[in-house]
């Protein structure tokens, strides 16, 4: 029987990296580039409407619990998010192996894409559950092997993150049991109205930073390894747009608007933070904005928009976290008031922030003006989004101000303040590539749009039309003016405490007393079991020597403190067994009730 092409998932394919790591570590970068170049190919080739399911290489069932499992479905939209991950991901190797990484984080970074690459493409929820936690299980082992502040970033991450998989858990699973339901394969009608849409809301939100559950992402971008940071801006919130419009293909009026507050709250926060991957991180969420917006609108040139924005911004994203982890690289520096006047020592680093900037911007020539485009010109054009084009445009006006003062004080502002290098020729390639696209698909936005989902209606779509451009030049006269007034406030604004300043506290509060609640269990459980064991011994001693427990002193026998610490350790163990098994039992019931 005739093997297919296309049975081997990407997920699986990208995996084969981590096969050669094992047999020697050195060969991760050099086999990272042959399978993300691999899973380009699968993601371009593979026939439209392919799927994957059921059988594997033309016998035996794979399932789980007695559902069949769809390893690969493709239709335009898991096509696009599959050729830009596929693509970005062998940039981000390039540029990681020219980084100096090590191999074992290259390593967690492969697993992260492969899971990313194994989400975007699952034909079912299950699937697309699985490959979520271990996006986040993989993300965070990505962060914690830097180490230092790394870590507890990252474990706050992984707590964020591990709600948020409970809760589109939660909806899966509500969405199941829903009446006229009953399968867990993505049909193309979202999640089931009620309360699956709203747990469903939830726990993608936490994914794509709705303003409230956002802080986690500026918390934890910048502090890895800088080719970490690469990775880690593109997978992550761009599966959760994806699995946004799996569960909203229809649109959401209050999701719209969520994306419109992303926009303003990000770009508003990266105007004052002077760490640089700070600021770009904010900046992700305000740009996820316009996905989330777009996808919220849930009309046909909105949800293109909102993909095509997913498509550019890995791009010009990817290539601003290149960018300035060059200037790092080259001068171990992070803040704004450290680096000046750097355009002529790095002038490939300070050409490709050009496009990035400009392309993030969304002006004329560049790729985030076609994408970002479609979204405004479908919320300007439809009564009930009105205050979201508003809200839009500001937040258009933010990213204008945001890299103007970025690129003003690393490459422009004063003296020149370190003596560095010029970018290694594989950070200059991975850079320039990137940056070739950004403007390819400016000039040329027909082979943008000739990819996207619903190209149809964004094949309709005027992309310089007059309108369109005017506004983006006010947008970019008015960020400039806009600069150039609070220049001087901004450069005396210190660090701005975001949302975590309230719920920092409020969680390490209910840490605490979760932990003094559960010492008082194990207390309560090693007095008792201190006293059972006294008891014991003095039963026996009694049995033994038929005389009285009371020593010649007139005091009863106390345990030895061999016995004092056997009764201990078994208290605390029980303790912890007893808390460990209320909690399954409580998930146990919680999840019997869910399919009543």
């Amino acid at each position: 029987m005739a093997l297919e092409p296309y049975v081997v998932p990407p997920v699986l394919l990208v995996l084969f990296a981590l096969l050669a790591y094992v047999v020697r570590p050195r060969l991760i970068h050099p086999a990272g580039l042959v399978v993300t170049a691999g899973a380009l190919a699968y993601a371009a080739l593979v026939p439209a409407d392919y799927e994957l399911s059921g059988t594997l290489f033309g016998s035996g069932t794979f399932g789980f619990a007695g559902f069949d499992v769809v390893f690969v479905s493709v239709d335009p939209f898991s096509r696009l998010m599959g050729l830009i991950f596929a693509f970005i991901g062998f940039v981000a190797v390039l540029y990681s192996w020219s980084t100096d990484a090590p191999p074992t984080q290259t390593a967690y970074a492969l697993a992260y894409v492969a899971s990313s690459l194994g989400a975007v493409f699952a034909g079912d929820w299950l699937l697309l559950l699985f490959f979520w936690e271990v996006m986040a299980i993989t993300s965070t082992l990505l962060v914690w092997h830097h180490g230092g502040a790394a870590v507890r970033a990252g474990f706050r991450y992984a707590v964020w993150h591990g709600i948020g998989g409970s809760l589109l858990m939660a909806a899966v699973i509500w969405h199941y049991q829903s009446p006229g339901v009953g399968t867990f394969v993505m049909t193309g009608d979202g999640i089931a109205t009620g309360i699956p849409q709203v747990l469903a809301a939830l726990g993608i939100g936490i994914n794509v930073a709705f303003v409230g559950f956002h802080a986690w992402l500026p918390d934890t971008y910048p502090r890895p390894h800088i080719a970490a940071s690469v990775f880690l801006c593109v997978y992550t919130t761009k599966t959760g747009v994806y699995a946004l419009f799996r569960a909203f293909p229809e649109g959401n009026l209050a999701i719209a608007y969520m994306g419109g507050a992303m926009a303003v709250f990000g770009a508003t926060f990266a105007l004052l933070q002077s760490d640089m991957r700070r600021l770009l991180s904010y900046h992700i969420q305000s740009q996820v904005g316009y996905m989330v917006a777009g996808v919220g609108i849930g009309s046909a040139l909105a949800t293109a928009g909102a993909f095509g924005h997913v498509f550019n911004h890995i791009l010009y994203k990817a290539l601003l976290f290149m960018t300035v982890g060059v200037v790092i690289y080259r001068t171990g520096a992070e803040s704004l008031d450290k680096i000046h006047g750097m355009r002529r020592a790095m002038p490939i680093t300070f050409l490709a922030f050009t496009i990035a900037a400009l392309s993030i911007a969304g002006f004329p020539g560049f790729n985030g003006f076609v994408s970002k485009g479609m979204v405004l010109y479908e919320a300007h054009h439809y009564p009930e989004y009105e205050a979201l084009w508003y809200l839009l445009l500001l937040g258009g006006v933010g990213t204008f101000m945001s890299f103007i003062k970025l690129g003003y004080y690393v490459f422009f502002y004063g003296e020149q303040t370190h003596d560095v290098e010029r970018a290694s020729a594989g950070q200059s390639i991975a850079m320039l590539s990137v940056a070739a696209l950004c403007v390819f698909y400016g000039v040329y936005p027909d082979a943008l749009v000739s990819i996207l989902p619903r190209a149809s209606a964004a094949a309709h779509y005027h992309v310089f039309d007059s309108f369109q451009v005017l506004e983006s030049f006010v947008l970019a006269a008015t960020g400039l003016f806009g600069f150039v007034l609070v220049k001087g406030p901004l450069s005396r604004v210190g660090r701005i405490p975001d949302i975590d300043l309230a719920y920092n506290p409020l969680s390490v509060g209910l840490g605490r007393g979760s932990l003094r609640a559960v010492n008082r269990a194990i207390g309560t459980l090693d007095r008792a079991s201190t006293s059972a064991a006294l008891g014991t011994i003095s039963l026996g001693s009694v049995a033994t020597s038929g005389s009285s427990t009371e020593t010649d002193h007139g005091h009863r026998d106390q345990p030895t403190l061999v016995e004092r610490g056997l009764t201990t350790a078994f208290a605390r163990r029980a303790g912890i067994g007893a808390a460990v098994i209320l909690v399954l039992l409580a998930t146990t019931l919680l999840l019997a009730l869910g399919f009543v």
